[in-house]
Formats: structure tokens, C-alpha cells, sequence
């Protein structure tokens, strides 16, 4: 069983859930979320989260003793599944042996489970890894826990003693699977290469594969995400016919159009847009901004939907668009970064994080400039009144939409929604798009306008205190932070 619907930490909502002690989610909290996802929302796995934070690895554990009638109906490892993502040691090395800590932490899960079971079931065996550029950075993870963490057991003290199986027990399971994360663009479109060579040595009848939606749209805009994205999900279909190994897809998808448009109500644009794609994000706006009765259902047409082939590309005029579009939003945005800075600074936090250096996407310096993570840069432009998809579209000409309607099919609506909290009268608003918009048909929130006004009004008189609360007034209205 591959799980449709993956619950993720990433925090993009407005509002706290009922579970919280407090405004940020983290510690046991995060526990009590993934019993909550699991149990009343319908989602069939939750990622953990091990990176840039204090990571619990006695997660099983909790889950298992706090929850044990729920998940003794609902096999942890069998119907439902948790899932960690570790640091990347070649991208964050700060964080790099947290890495060998979660590796360590699965046979000691294992034994856990069986105890709770009594029969050999791993409640945890797979781990993504984010910022994927080659195929050792899986293989390495791959090899490491067969090798170091299991490969161990068999090993003694000395040639007279026993061994380390016989003096603590086995290592279960025997394997793990390695889920790549592909996030820039030169790693989404040779993720198929990557993932082929990864899967050249080994005998395995099935590999998932993880394709970033944020953190493209960070780096290229939000067309050159989409388009990325597509490339990606048919050279993975070609690939699987060739080496007949089953390739499923998860996408990371969020609220925002920017981030994914994913959200109770837009579950058949979104799944259509991506037929191929086997698992959906569940991220926490999608989770917690919206009444809890139209998230389960939401859920439920996800888990219902079936995976079908990927839409046809046209590589040469998709890689076109990418790079002139690209270009300039790359431009705007850099024109656009002390606003940016200055909102994003005073956006709430909704989960216990620490920053860690990557993309783009992340915290970094691009021409010596820096720029916040996705979630606070895409909630910094709405509350200036600029939805970030509409930056780089006078990159295209009329032939440019055409295709664009053709290929991204969802083009028009990811637009309408985000116009609607478009504020003409913003004066960061960049000149040439306004004459874009004759091409789209929207109508705009003025509630979310009069508030993007206060916003903009504060930040030109340097009066910071009121601006937080404001930002929270303009994300109640879009139903996302960012």
C-alpha cells in the first residue's frame, strides 16, 4: 500500500489548532498532531520532520503507548505510515549527524512495535531526503543503514565474545527505502537520470520520488514551477516504462495558487493538473483554515482519485518559458526584497523551526540580497498586495498564453484566485504587469485590499506594531499564511 495523502509540519495557516498549548506547533504537540491526522482527518501517512528542529525520536513510542486501542485497529507500517525527513549532510552540514540519529532510531521502532504487535512490523521505513542533487546522496543514506546500522549486528567484540545481535538483539528491518527530494531546477530535470542510476544495483520493484512545488515557484516563478514539475513527471513515467520499475510521485503542494492551490475546495483542479502523481501534501493551512468537515472529504476525493498517466510535454518551448519568464520574475523579486524583508519579518511563526541554509527557497543571499523561506516571502507579497504569481507574466506574449492554456491547465483559475487579493492602488506593484491583467478575469477582495492598504500605509511611516495583526486579518481572508 502507498499512501495517497501525506500530512506534513510545513506551516503555512492562520490558525492554531484545538490540540495546541501554544501559537507555535511543536514538542508533543506535534504527537498529538499526527494521532489527530491519522485517526479523524483520513490521512494515511504524516512526514516527521528532522530537520531544524529538536528532533523526537521516540515518536513511535508515544504514538503507540498514548493511542495503542486506535492504532492497534490502524497498523502503523501497514495502513497507516510516518515517514522522516533527515538533513541532507552534503547540503546542511550543521545538522548533518542528526541524520545518523534518525537512521539509528528505526530498528529501536521496530522492537517497539513488535512488542506492541507481537509480530515483525517496522513502523518506519522510509526516509526522504531533501535537496537531492546525485544519486549518492540516496545511495549513501541507502547503503549506511544496511551496512552501519543493521550491518552492524553481525560484528563482535572480539573473536571469543559474542556478537552484537546476540547481546542486544536483531536489527530490524533489514532496509529502508530512500525517497529523493528534488528542489532546484537542475535537480528536478535530471531527477530521472538521478533516480535510475540510484535504482541501477538494487532489486527493487518500486521507488517513490518527491517533487518540490514551493520552492520552485521561490526560484522561477510560478509558471516555471509548474512547467518544471511537469518535465519531471513524464520523464518519470518514461523511465519506469523503461526499467519497469513502478515510480510513484509525491508532490508538495500548499494553499496558496504560488505554493500549489491545493485546498478542500480545488482537490479536482489540482489532481488533474497532476494526473500522475500518487501522493498529495496535506500542509497545515489545508489542515486547519478550513471547516473540519469539508478537510475530511477533501481527503477522502484524494484517496479516491486514481493515478493515471502524466500530460504530454513540449520540453523545448517548456525549457523557453522557464528561462525568460524565470528571468525576469527573478528580476522583480530582487527589485522587490526590502518590502519583502520588512513584512516577512513581522509574520507569525506557526511551527518551532530553526532556519537552515539551501535554496533559494530557503534563507540565502542572491546577489547579495537575502530573502526569507516560501511561506513568509509568499505571505510578505499578499500582505503588500501582490500576489507573487502575478510577478515575471510580462515576461510572456500572447503565444506564451496560448501554449500556457494548452499545457497548465489550471493557468486561468491559479490566477483568478490569486488576483482576487490583488491591490491595484499597491505601490509595489511593478508597472509592466498591469498590462497583463486584461488577460485574466478576477474579482477583487476588497475587505483583503483595505487591509493590504493599512499594511502598505504602516510600512511607508516605519510603524511596525500594528503590522502582525494586520498580516493575520489578510490571511484569515485567503484562508493561508503563505
Amino acid at each position: 500500500m502507498i499512501p495517497k495523502c501525506m500530512s506534513t509540519q510545513h506551516p503555512d495557516n492562520v490558525n492554531t489548532p484545538f490540540f495546541s498549548s501554544s501559537n507555535e506547533i511543536g514538542g508533543e504537540d506535534e504527537i498529538a498532531e499526527a494521532y489527530y491526522v491519522f485517526s479523524h482527518l483520513g490521512c494515511d501517512e504524516q512526514m516527521w520532520d528532522c530537520e531544524g528542529k529538536e528532533v523526537d525520536n521516540y515518536v513511535v513510542k508515544k504514538l503507540l503507548s498514548r493511542y495503542g486501542e486506535f492504532f492497534n485497529e490502524n497498523k502503523l507500517g501497514k495502513e497507516l505510515f510516518l515517514t522522516l525527513r533527515v538533513p541532507n549532510p552534503t547540503v546542511e552540514k550543521a545538522e548533518a549527524k542528526i541524520l545518523l540519529e534518525s537512521l539509528e532510531s528505526i530498528p529501536r521502532s521496530f522492537d517497539v512495535a513488535k512488542l506492541f504487535y507481537q509480530e515483525d512490523i517496522a513502523p518506519v521505513f522510509e526516509i526522504i531526503l531533501p535537496m537531492t542533487g546525485s544519486y549518492r546522496c540516496i545511495d549513501r543514506i541507502y547503503r549506511y543503514y544496511a551496512d552501519f546500522v543493521v550491518g552492524k549486528q553481525n560484528k563482535s567484540f572480539k573473536h571469543d565474545d559474542v556478537t552484537i545481535a546476540e547481546w542486544i538483539g536483531e536489527f530490524k528491518p533489514n532496509n529502508i527505502n530512500a525517497i529523493p527530494l528534488f528542489e532546484n531546477m537542475d535537480g528536478m530535470l535530471n531527477a530521472h537520470n538521478i533516480t535510475r542510476e540510484y535504482l541501477r544495483d538494487k532489486n527493487i520493484d518500486h521507488q517513490r520520488i518527491f517533487l518540490a512545488r514551493s520552492d520552485p515557484a521561490m526560484n522561477y516563478g510560478l509558471v516555471g514551477a509548474v512547467l518544471m514539475n511537469k518535465l519531471a513527471l513524464y520523464n518519470f513515467h518514461v523511465l519506469s516504462e523503461d526499467i519497469g520499475v513502478d515510480i510513484y510521485p509525491i508532490i508538495g503542494v500548499g494553499s496558496a495558487p504560488f505554493r500549489g492551490n491545493l485546498k478542500p475546495q480545488n482537490i479536482e483542479n489540482v489532481s488533474s493538473e497532476y494526473p500522475s502523481v500518487h501522493t498529495f501534501t496535506i500542509q497545515s493551512s489545508f489542515k486547519y483554515d478550513h471547516p473540519t468537515g469539508e478537510v475530511i472529504k477533501g481527503i477522502e476525493k484524494l484517496k479516491s482519485k486514481k493515478t493515471s498517466n502524466p500530460h504530454e510535454v513540449d520540453e523545448k518551448r517548456f525549457l523557453e518559458i522557464i528561462e525568460k519568464y524565470g528571468k525576469e520574475f527573478q528580476k522583480q523579486i530582487l527589485e522587490l526584497a526590502s518590502p519583502i524583508n520588512q513584512i516577512a519579518k513581522n509574520t507569525p511563526n506557526r511551527r518551532k523551526r530553526k532556519l537552515h541554509i539551501g535554496l533559494f527557497g530557503y534563507s540565502r543571499n542572491i546577489d547579495g540580497i537575502s530573502l526569507p523561506r516560501a511561506i513568509s516571502f509568499t505571505c510578505a507579497l499578499y500582505s503588500l498586495g501582490v500576489p507573487p504569481e502575478v510577478l515575471g507574466l510580462n515576461a510572456l506574449d500572447d503565444d506564451d498564453f496560448s501554449f500556457l492554456g494548452e499545457y497548465y491547465l489550471n493557468f486561468q483559475n491559479d490566477l483568478k484566485d490569486a488576483l482576487s487579493y490583488l491591490n491595484p492602488d499597491s505601490p509595489f506593484l511593478p508597472e509592466p504587469i498591469k498590462n497583463k491583467l486584461k488577460y485574466f478575469e478576477f474579482t477583487t477582495d476588497e475587505s483583503h485590499k483595505e487591509i493590504t492598504d493599512q499594511i502598505v500605509n504602516s510600512c511607508r511611516k516605519d510603524q511596525t506594531d500594528s503590522i502582525p495583526e494586520l498580516i493575520l486579518r489578510a490571511a484569515n481572508r485567503r484562508k493561508f499564511l503563505g
